[in-house]
């Protein structure tokens, strides 16, 4: 699954504004307009995961940085991305529906002019098509729309963000129930493909579908999804959904690994599981790394949220141990349940008339 790993540089600010890996970085004590002199330091390792798909063989690193924050807000989330990029994070996740494209392309911008990266080419850049322009017509628009907000000549990948249309108009979540509308999957794919064909993306995919959806798409598609993202942590963890991506060559990027503790739509079930912390305490980790090493120990890819820099640097410190026989006893003892069923979804007069509809029975 896995390709051979690759090499970040990774550019820090000079002495009295950033330290390294081995001391603490101060909280808001300059301001990034102000730096320059950036030299280079030790590099970081990060594994890259090989997309069937990608047009010109780019490959994407397995962890990635999501940015659906709750709250919002343009400036923390701007300097949060350059934080990441600071510590080594070159793959980012980014939707419409997020609000987070236009502080990511203000953030790669400041990165490049600051040199933390040479190039946007250094970056894997990753936005969803919502369910309003989920539409044959109104997918190439909105790809354009998504890379003007990012400042951007293209997408390394773009998903289709759920396995539902809606009325055109204004991006937002929940979907109004009486807008929900059943996706022409054969027309909106076919657009989907263009995007990538006019260079607009290098990479294709889905997020949010069953076996059954993915099914569909691959019985008339030209290019198939490279991209499944789904929700996937130690509590659910999608054993029917993986075996059948493995089989079909698609990457599975798990999303909200953590649980997404501490936003509206979050839970704390994963981060307070007894079980991960006892596997956690044995090997002097975090519960965050340790769900992120099982979710690379799976041969997933992941997204995950954090602001926070310490935490943002041990989410990256997971390549370099592993977890024993011992503790998959324990995780696959864990009781499994969806954590996000998003019932949101669900109306009697749209496509999906039940959750057991919507999942196609994986719930």
């Amino acid at each position: 699954m896995f390709a051979v790993v690759f090499i970040l540089h990774v550019r820090f600010p000079k002495a009295g504004i950033f330290v390294d890996s081995f001391g603490p970085v101060p909280a808001r004590c300059f301001s990034w307009a102000q730096m320059a002199d950036v030299p280079q330091v030790p590099t970081l390792s990060i594994p890259e995961v090989k997309l069937s798909s990608s047009s010109g063989g780019r490959n994407m690193p397995v962890i990635g940085m999501g940015t659906a924050a709750d709250p919002f807000d343009e400036t923390v989330m701007k300097e949060a991305i350059l934080e990441a990029i600071s510590v080594g994070y070159r793959h980012f996740d980014a939707a419409s529906l997020y609000k987070s494209e236009k502080p990511l392309g203000e953030a790669i911008a400041e990165a490049i002019k600051f040199g933390f990266i040479a190039s946007r080419d250094e970056l894997f850049i990753t936005s969803k098509l919502w369910c309003t322009d989920a539409h044959p017509d109104l997918v190439l628009p909105a790809l354009k729309n998504s890379l003007r907000m990012l400042q951007l000549e293209y997408l390394d990948l773009y998903l289709i963000h759920w396995p539902l249309s809606a009325k055109p108009g204004k991006i937002g979540f929940p979907v109004p129930k009486d807008e929900q509308l059943a996706m022409d999957f054969n027309s909106v794919w076919a657009a989907m493909e263009d995007c990538l064909r006019f260079g607009l993306t290098k990479s294709i995919g889905v997020s949010n579908f069953s076996c059954k959806k993915l099914e569909n798409i691959l019985s008339f598609a030209t290019i198939p999804p490279s991209v499944n993202q789904v929700e996937i942590s130690p509590l659910w963890r999608q054993q029917k959904l993986r075996e059948f991506c493995k089989s079909k060559n698609i990457v599975l990027t798990a999303y909200s690994p953590l649980g997404a503790k501490g936003t509206r739509w979050g839970t704390n079930e994963v981060m307070d599981n007894e079980t991960l912390k006892e596997i956690a305490n044995a090997h002097n980790k975090t519960v965050a790394q340790v769900c992120l090493r099982w979710a690379f120990e799976q041969g997933l890819s992941f997204v995950v949220k954090s602001f926070n820099k310490e935490r943002m640097r041990e989410n990256l410190q997971i390549f370099d141990w592993g977890l024993s026989l011992d503790d998959y006893k324990k995780i696959n003892e864990i009781k499994q349940r969806r954590l996000f069923p998003k019932l949101e979804m669900v109306s009697p007069n749209g496509p999906f008339k039940s959750l057991e509809e919507l999942w196609d029975g994986e719930i």
